[in-house]
């Protein structure tokens, strides 16, 4: 989810889009829209002073003095603040702490995201910059793959033990994520978001088992659905991968380089096929 190199941005665009994108948020809610209608039907009244959210306080605060251009463009990030609209609060993992990061906890506002984090140096930067509380819930991961072994790990990944909906920590399938932190095990996930981690280079590690693992909770949730999204699809570990172990069958749209999947629960319905025909 970092940017690999800084870019410049226009600063007085920047802004615009997201006061815009703040107006829209709130005027698309019900409670929005009722406040319109009696505005229009009653005679006006001093407002009463009401707090902004701290989250979406601290997002307008971090974006109106941000140079760095979010890798996600507008209509990317659209996708999902759109499932967000509908299911927030809601438990949402991202794989990647980035500039974006505090757009997504602010769109979550009320409910719980979580980031998870390659590299400890940019999460050492963002806890000197004190930005860090505004995005609390962030762990350090670590992955032993390389984009190197991806042909091998796909092939590894139509195995029967990589095919079985079980507990991640119990698997046997080298692209089950086991170490992640207990959270990752212990909620269900409506929401997971794949842009990390690196996978630019050979020697990077891939999002191979991300993007896997995240298939894989989705199953085994108790009931219900998740929605996963898979960034940089354009490139071929993730186009690969979301396509073998999100499943074709389950992708609902794709914009730029971005993929929404939704991904029903396996749990207790044993018959449901790996992917759909």
């Amino acid at each position: 989810m970092r940017p690999m190199m800084q870019k410049t941005f226009n600063l007085k665009l920047l802004v615009s889009i997201v006061f815009l994108l703040f107006v829209f948020y709130w005027l698309v809610s019900p409670s929005s829209f009722r406040h319109q209608q009696q505005a229009l039907s009653v005679p006006s009244t001093p407002p009463s002073c009401t707090k902004l959210p701290p989250s979406l306080a601290d997002a307008i605060l971090h974006y109106a003095t941000l140079n760095i251009t979010p890798q996600q463009t507008i209509d990317e990030i659209s996708v999902a603040a759109r499932v967000l609209r509908e299911k927030s609060p809601c438990n949402f993992l991202v794989f990647g702490l980035g500039h974006d990061s505090l757009m997504w906890s602010a769109l979550n506002h009320g409910g719980r995201t979580v980031f998870l984090e390659e590299d400890e140096a940019w999460i050492e930067i963002w806890r000197r910059r004190r930005r860090l509380p505004m995005v609390a819930e962030t762990y350090h991961v670590k992955y032993d793959t390389r984009v190197s072994e991806a042909e091998q790990l796909l092939q590894l990944g139509a195995r029967a033990d990589c095919t079985a909906v079980g507990d991640l920590r119990r698997s046997g399938c080298r692209l089950a994520l086991k170490q992640l932190p207990p959270v990752f095990y212990e909620v269900e996930w409506d929401l997971i978001m794949v842009d990390a981690p690196t996978g630019f280079h050979a020697g990077a590690p891939g999002r191979m088992a991300a993007i896997y693992t995240a298939g894989m909770a989705a199953r085994w949730r108790k009931e219900g659905k998740t929605d996963v999204f898979v960034h940089d699809v354009d490139r071929a570990v993730e186009d690969r991968f979301s396509k073998a172990f999100l499943c074709e069958g389950y992708m609902k749209h794709e914009e730029g380089r971005l993929r929404h999947f939704t991904v029903p629960s396996h749990r207790t319905n044993t018959d449901l096929p790996f992917c759909p025909p």
